[in-house]
C-alpha cells in the first residue's frame, strides 16, 4: 500500500474461495445479547463506547471475526463470553460456514449479527443472535469487503469493498434480514495515492448526527461524505476530504460532541484531527501527528474515543501497542500520553464493551484477544489476565 509495496494481502494472505456463503450449522449455548437497544444504541457515536444505563452483569456475548482461508485460520465466527467485571473470556463454540468473516457488526437492537465475507466475490451475511440462524447473504457488488456498519435507524447496512474501492448499501427488514443491494458507488476520483494501484475503501460509517455517511478510502487518501436517502437507499456524494498524499487513511471515529473526528493513517503512521460540519457533512483534515511508536515500522489500525470524550486509544500493528491520548479543547486536540504493550502481535482491531469499562484488542498474528480494564478518570489501561487464544483473530465484537 505504500512505496515499499505494502499491501493488504501481505497482512492477511491470499484470499481463497469464491463460493456463496453457506448456511450455518448448529452452534453453542452462548447467551444471546441483552445490550442496549433501540434509541439507546443508535445514540452511540461510531467507534465510541456506547452509553449504559446500568452495570453489565453475568456472562456477556463476544463474537470474534477471523480469516478462514489462511493457514492456521479460524473455522468461522468464534463464539465466546466475557465477564464484565473481570474481563475473563471463555470460548463457547464456532459459527461455521461464513468464509473470511473479518469484520462484524450488530444491529442497534442486538438481535442480528452481520459479517462480511472478505473474498473476491464479496458478501454480507445476517445471523439472528437468539438461535444463530442465518437469515441470508447478499453480494456487496465488489471484492474484499473489510468493514460494515448499521445505520442508526437500523434499516440500512453499509459495507466497504477494499479491493475494488467501492461502498454498498443493503436494506434491513424487520427481522434483521438483508434485501438486495440498493446502491454501489466506486471511488473513481481522485487518482490513487503514491504506491497505490487503485481505490481501497476501508470503512463506511454514519456521522453522530445521522445526517451523513462517510467512507474512508486508503487508496485515494480521501474521506467521502454522502447523503443516504433513507427511503430509497441511494447515495449522493456531497463532499470529499483529502489527507496528505500517501497517508493511507484507514479508520475514522467521531468525538461525542459531533464536531470533530480522528483519522488513523495506516501508511504514514500518523493520526489526524479533523473538523466536522454536521450541516454540510464536510470534513476538514488537520495536520498529522505522532502515534508515539518511534522510528520503527508500525501501521495504525483503529482509533476509539471514550463516551465522555476524554481519551482516545489507537491500535498500532508492528509496534504492537495501544497509544493513549488525552482529548482536549472540546475534541479539537489530541495530546499523546503514552503507549502500552498490547500483549499480542498485530492488533488489527479494538472495541469497547458497551459500558466502556473494557477494551478488547484482536491480535491477528498471535491469534489472541487481549482485554484491558479502562480507568474512567485517567484513561489508563490495565491488562485483564492472559490474552484469550483465538485463531487469526481480526475483529472482536463484545455485546
Amino acid at each position: 500500500m505504500g512505496s515499499e509495496g505494502l499491501s493488504r494481502r501481505r497482512f492477511v494472505g491470499a484470499l481463497a474461495g469464491t463460493g456463496a456463503a453457506a448456511a450455518l450449522p448448529g452452534c453453542d449455548d452462548a447467551p444471546s445479547p441483552t445490550g442496549p437497544t433501540g434509541a439507546e444504541a443508535s445514540r452511540a457515536p461510531s467507534g465510541s463506547r456506547a452509553p449504559s444505563s446500568s452495570a453489565l452483569t453475568g456472562p456477556r456475548p463476544l463474537y470474534l471475526g477471523t480469516y478462514t482461508s489462511v493457514e492456521g485460520g479460524g473455522k468461522g465466527i468464534a463464539l465466546a463470553t466475557y465477564d464484565a467485571a473481570s474481563g475473563r473470556v471463555t470460548g463457547t463454540g464456532t459459527l461455521t460456514g461464513v468464509e473470511n468473516p473479518s469484520y462484524l457488526a450488530a444491529h442497534p437492537n442486538g438481535r442480528t449479527l452481520y459479517a462480511v465475507s472478505e473474498r473476491e466475490d464479496g458478501a454480507v451475511t445476517a445471523i439472528r443472535t437468539a438461535d444463530r440462524e442465518v437469515l441470508g447473504s447478499r453480494s456487496t457488488g465488489g471484492a474484499g469487503p473489510c468493514h460494515l456498519s448499521v445505520h442508526p435507524g437500523g434499516r440500512w447496512l453499509l459495507s466497504a469493498n477494499y479491493t475494488s474501492g467501492s461502498v454498498a448499501v443493503h436494506p434491513v427488514d424487520a427481522s434483521g434480514a438483508l434485501g438486495e443491494r440498493t446502491d454501489l458507488v466506486t471511488h473513481s476520483r481522485p487518482a490513487p495515492g503514491p504506491g497505490q494501484e487503485g481505490p481501497h475503501a476501508h470503512q463506511f460509517v454514519t456521522s453522530p448526527d445521522g445526517g451523513h455517511v462517510l467512507a474512508v478510502d486508503l487508496g485515494t487518501d480521501t474521506v467521502y461524505t454522502y447523503r443516504l436517502d433513507e427511503r430509497t437507499g441511494r447515495l449522493t456524494e456531497v463532499a470529499q476530504a483529502h489527507t496528505r498524499a500517501g497517508a493511507g487513511p484507514r479508520h475514522l471515529t467521531f468525538h461525542p460532541g459531533g464536531r470533530h473526528a480522528y483519522l488513523a493513517d495506516e501508511v504514514d503512521n500518523t493520526v489526524t484531527v479533523c473538523g466536522y460540519e454536521p450541516r454540510t457533512g464536510r470534513l476538514t483534515v488537520g495536520d498529522p501527528q505522532s502515534t508515539g511508536t518511534g522510528s520503527g515500522t508500525s501501521y495504525p489500525a483503529q482509533i476509539l474515543v471514550t463516551s465522555n470524550g476524554a481519551y482516545a486509544f489507537l491500535a498500532n500493528r508492528g509496534h504492537n501497542s495501544l497509544t493513549r491520548y488525552a482529548v482536549e479543547a472540546d475534541g479539537a486536540r489530541l495530546r499523546l500520553l503514552d503507549t502500552v504493550p498490547v500483549e499480542g502481535d498485530f492488533p488489527r482491531q479494538i472495541a469497547f464493551s458497551p459500558d466502556g469499562t473494557l477494551l478488547f484488542a484482536a491480535n491477528q498474528k498471535s491469534s489472541t484477544v487481549s482485554v484491558f480494564h479502562v480507568d474512567e478518570d485517567s484513561g489508563e489501561l490495565r491488562l485483564a489476565g492472559e490474552p484469550f487464544a483465538s485463531p487469526v483473530a481480526v475483529c472482536a465484537l463484545p455485546l
